[in-house]
């Protein structure tokens, strides 16, 4: 009998399944200082404990996709290590700061299933939750994924598609930060002098800058997250397949696109949710990622006079710069775009 983990195929999910994942991770210094070398993140609170603290952190909190991406790689060989692509996200919100020193690990319950008309594969998806070492809930979030059956005739387990959140409101932000004190917020430190009330609904926001994606880098950023999809890591059976070559990881595009909108964005220092999100392409290593932001929604929070919110639809392309903000043609999206997200910031007010 094999003692390997082969993993789960979409014909042995079933509605309802607890996973609890293994292998939890203490996040480092290293760890935060890798993350930055990889995507050259800016924002202030996450770059010094001076600013952090002079704000009211405990010390500079992690990259809030950083902790996205390690409880996202927890449930890889659980959910998607026979994943096809990675398709979208729903109802995620970050709701404590994470520090280094901090351990995270995650549970996941499967909440839909449905085989695809080609038999070959089916979507699963699942609420996926990363907790730290006390049992506090960091961060929750739904996905969904295109996952291989063994083979064709394999029996599928019964459909249901579930209900997804379509938009976060904002009374479910308010605990996404600590409260802070930014009557003193230094915006020259920060990188910008534009807050939460210099921004206006419908605005948009060509980003500017491009990365072009290494192969090296993407290996490492995946290895970081101990992300085992085998679309990501194993040239030799991704060769044979649909691309003929590896795909890159979705997130490394979210959090490329996240480094670019720094340019333009550079006070919004905070992720405190996602309320849906796309891969609506694939991205390989030698191609370039642009990105332009709209803002779609402003909100006050309950309670708070230190932060508001600002609701961003963000939308990453490959060789293609984002000067003429490219959006769908018809029923379709432009032939450019690979990332489409929507999601919640926080700003000093």
């Amino acid at each position: 009998m094999t003692k390997t983990n082969r993993g789960r195929f979409f014909e042995d999910f079933r509605l309802g399944d607890h996973i609890r994942h293994a292998t939890p991770r203490t996040i480092s210094t290293g760890d935060v200082a890798l993350y930055t070398a990889l995507y050259g993140n800016r924002f202030a609170v996450q770059s010094a404990d001076s600013f952090a603290q002079a704000l009211g952190y405990e010390r500079s909190p992690v990259d809030d996709l950083l902790v996205f991406h390690i409880v996202f790689g927890k449930t890889v060989p659980d959910i998607s290590l026979n994943a096809v692509a990675n398709l979208g996200y729903a109802g995620c919100r970050f709701l404590a700061p994470v520090y280094p020193g901090d351990s995270l690990h995650s549970v996941s319950e499967v909440i839909g299933l449905k085989e695809n008309s080609n038999r070959q594969t089916g979507v699963v998806y699942v609420r996926s939750q990363g907790f730290n070492q006390h049992g506090t809930l960091v961060l929750d979030y739904i996905r969904w994924v295109m996952v291989r059956k063994s083979a064709d005739d394999a029996a599928s387990p019964p459909e249901h598609v579930p209900s997804l959140p379509k938009i976060l409101q904002p009374e479910a932000l308010g605990d996404a930060c600590p409260a802070l004190t930014t009557n003193h917020y230094d915006r020259g430190l920060a990188g910008s002098p534009y807050l939460w009330g210099d921004y206006t609904v419908s605005e948009k926001i060509d980003h500017v800058d491009g990365m072009t994606i290494e192969e090296a880098e993407h290996q490492m950023a995946t290895r970081l997250y101990q992300n085992t999809a085998k679309v990501h890591f194993n040239h030799y059976s991704e060769s044979q397949g649909r691309f003929g070559k590896r795909l890159i990881y979705g997130g490394h595009v979210m959090s490329l696109a996240r480094a670019l909108s720094f340019n333009g964005l550079a006070n919004a220092f905070h992720i405190a949710a996602i309320n849906g999100g796309r891969h609506v392409a694939p991205i390989f290593a030698g191609e370039t990622v642009f990105a332009w932001s709209e803002i779609l929604d402003k909100a006050k929070l309950d309670g708070r006079d230190d932060v508001a919110a600002l609701r961003l639809r963000t939308l990453a392309t490959k060789n293609h710069p984002c000067s003429d903000f490219p959006l769908q043609e018809k029923d379709a999206y432009h032939p450019a775009i690979i990332l489409d997200l929507d999601y919640w910031v926080l700003m000093p007010v």
